[in-house]
């Protein structure tokens, strides 16, 4: 008995070691479990610490491209004008193209068609159906009708989503804006310059263009060019201490939504690609080179001044007679002289003058923001050809070139590059002497509000405008034809130059019919004595400056 009470005991003592032992094994495995997670769990901490750095800190790429990572095959960046109207918006658009060999059953898919197009010929799909493997059913489709298309379930059916480039303003930018083709790609005007950074850039582009003044503007030379039934026309209008271009406009212009292929060459853009000899708009610019060199004065006299001289047996002569044979410098360009702009000019020298109007910008190459740039030819300055260049006659440049020249004799002497994207340029460096604008400005003020000036009809109260009027024969074969190019290059107001406008009018006509209200005294004049700047485009330019003064006064002048 005592014996088997012994083993009872035993055995219940090891089952009771058994028990320990199973316990510690379940300790180790729940151990291990802990160390494991804690490992991830230190993995995970260092991540989260790693992310929330890489989050605090400033991309390089915002800052310095504003490029996405990945670029959008689909995307381009909307351009605004200075007061942020859409001048040229993307929109994607959706193209609805049927793969004829994955027609399953024709009859059913052209009567569903048919429920969601019923305008459409269905003769000619149907016989792009059984001739051809691929064509559009529906371009720039609805959303209403996309998504009754692809409710049909059809796999014949195949979508393509496409930028639809759109332009608000219709004509009234065409020239600035340019279009883009079919890829996406620009093909002129800023969509073409810009090309890279439209497609990249996260911002819009702000132009420092005004749509409301850009279109007064015109509107003013579409109504002008069928009263003087001119070839085509121009006008810019631009800060002259900054560069920046409020308005740039050439007729005729385009609708770059049509997306049309245009190989007429009047539909040029007059302002940066067309080259013109622009006639006595060049006289100032001969005055400022010679007050520059401290060679003349505003009162220097020039006595018994002949009524034409001959150089290489080409006879240079007065437009008027009644010109006086004794004048000072400073009424040689008011009465707008071609001899006594010879003679300064022949003061100056055929190398400084031409150095002059190469230093600022008027002979010389100007990079602008569009690439539809004419380049600038070198010419040879001899004796004739200064002569010629002094009063605007043998070297052709361009409208552009034409203000920014009108810009650096107005505004202090200051360089100005001319711009269509809205920037803070710093100060230029300086061109010409001091006190050299201030000569040039009172004479060109002078040519608007005196009685011996040619501009008179642009003397529009309360703005101060000053200016040079230029009418040029036309170049044709060697010779110069009775075609003319009528300029007038102003800048307001003079007591404090902030702008320069131009108005150009390519072989302008008389107008008989039409009548002119003189602003300088009581009365007027029915029909276009003569076919020169002082009767066309002087007029346009005072007709203009009714409607846009007001505004730049308001909002520019004001604030400036």
């Amino acid at each position: 008995m005592k014996q088997t009470r012994s083993k009872i005991i035993i055995e219940d003592y090891k089952n009771n070691f058994i028990y320990k032992k199973n316990e510690t094994n379940l300790n180790i495995q729940f151990n291990r479990v802990a160390f494991i997670f804690f490992i991830f769990f230190i993995i995970y901490l260092i991540y989260t610490i790693h992310l929330i750095h890489l989050g605090t800190r400033s991309s390089k790429v915002d800052k310095t491209e504003n490029i996405p990572v990945v670029i959008d095959k689909l995307y381009r960046a909307d351009i605004l004008d200075i007061n942020g109207n859409y001048l040229a918006k993307t929109v994607r658009s959706i193209d609805i193209g049927i793969k004829t060999s994955d027609v399953i059953d024709k009859k059913k898919l052209l009567l569903s068609l048919k429920i969601i197009f019923p305008d459409k010929d269905f003769s000619k799909i149907e016989k792009k159906l059984n001739k051809k493997k691929y064509f559009y059913l529906e371009k720039k489709i609805s959303e209403e009708n996309y998504e009754k298309i692809m409710k049909l379930g059809d796999k014949s059916i195949k979508p393509e989503e496409k930028v639809l480039r759109m332009y608000p303003q219709k004509n009234l930018f065409s020239h600035i804006i340019g279009q883009i083709d079919d890829d996406n790609n620009g093909i002129s005007g800023l969509e073409k310059s810009f090309n890279e950074i439209l497609r990249k850039s996260k911002k819009d582009i702000k132009l420092t263009v005004d749509k409301d003044v850009q279109f007064l503007i015109r509107k003013e030379l579409i109504k002008y060019q069928e009263i003087f039934k001119s070839k085509g026309s121009a006008a810019i209008l631009m800060n002259i201490n900054n560069g920046h271009i409020l308005s740039l406009i050439s007729l005729p212009d385009f609708n770059p939504n049509e997306r049309q292929n245009l190989t007429d060459v009047n539909f040029i853009n007059r302002v940066t690609k067309g080259t013109y000899e622009l006639g006595s708009v060049f006289k100032p610019f001969t005055f400022a080179s010679a007050l520059n060199e401290n060679l003349i004065k505003p009162e220097t006299e020039f006595l018994d001044l002949p009524k034409s001289i001959s150089c290489d047996k080409h006879r240079i002569g007065e437009y008027d007679n009644e010109i006086p044979t004794d004048l000072t410098a400073e009424e040689i360009i008011i009465r707008s002289g071609n001899i006594g702009s010879v003679r300064i000019g022949q003061k100056i020298g055929s190398n400084k003058h031409k150095s002059f109007l190469e230093k600022i910008g008027v002979l010389s190459q100007i990079n602008f923001d569009i690439d539809e740039v004419a380049p600038q030819k070198n010419y040879n300055f001899g004796k004739c050809k200064l002569a010629t260049v002094s009063f605007g006659h043998g070297v052709a440049t361009t409208v552009l070139q034409l203000a920014k020249g009108y810009a650096v004799i107005s505004n202090g002497g200051y360089d100005v590059k001319p711009t269509l994207i809205d920037k803070n340029d710093k100060k230029s460096k300086r061109l010409l002497n001091k006190g050299v604008s201030e000569q040039v400005v009172t004479v060109l003020r002078k040519i608007v509000n005196t009685e011996e000036g040619t501009a008179k009809f642009a003397n529009v109260a309360n703005y101060e405008i000053g200016g040079k009027t230029g009418t040029a024969d036309q170049p044709k074969d060697g010779f110069y034809s009775e075609a003319k190019i009528n300029t007038f290059a102003s800048i307001f107001p003079t007591s404090n130059p902030q702008f320069v406008f131009i108005v150009m009018l390519d072989t302008p006509q008389k107008a008989k019919d039409y009548y002119y209200k003189y602003r300088h005294r009581k009365g007027g004049w029915k029909g276009t004595l003569y076919n020169t700047a002082g009767w066309t485009s002087v007029e346009v330019a005072g007709k203009i400056m009714d409607k846009i003064g007001p505004i730049l006064a308001t909002k520019y002048l004001e604030i400036n």
